[in-house]
């Protein structure tokens, strides 16, 4: 079963994402209270622990959820393998995949691109836009929608 492992937020953009115990989805926006909130094709970010798991193996420490700036943490789904235009029900919520990875932003500021030399968020941490609104929490299982 696919499902959320932690929903993390931060209050300013370039901050890294902390781990709360809900949050709360507005269609069309992201998340209520969310620095990347708002209109927009990035309105959800998501990385896999499996995704993490790879980081750990090349010996970076201390990687906890919302490190690498994603809102969801997951677990047991290959994210950015999802062709874009997916459903996804997440939660008593409804998104869609629309981008797979992303530029990275080590000169702009990533800190765990700086501190490590690289990132795996741009390539396999995936982005969509909520088409229902709703709470997530961790433990809220994944359905990836024909």
């Amino acid at each position: 079963m696919a499902k959320i492992v932690a929903v993390n937020v931060s209050v300013k953009k370039g901050d890294i994402k902390h781990p709360v115990e809900f949050v709360e989805l507005k269609e069309d926006f992201g998340i209520i209270g969310d620095a990347h909130a708002g209109p927009g094709i990035r309105q959800i970010s998501l990385l896999g622990k499996e995704s993490v798991a790879k980081m750990e193996a090349q010996g970076v420490k201390g990687l906890c959820n919302g490190k690498f700036a994603e809102n969801f943490t997951t677990e047991g789904i290959v994210l950015y393998e999802l062709p874009v235009g997916t459903k996804l029900q997440i939660g008593e919520t409804l998104h869609q995949v629309t981008q797979i990875g992303k530029k990275c932003h080590a000169s702009d500021g990533c800190e765990v691109a700086r501190l490590v030399g690289f990132c795996i968020m741009p390539k396999e941490g995936i982005f969509t836009c909520v088409l229902k609104g709703g709470i997530v929490k961790a433990g809220d299982e994944i359905v990836v929608l024909p």
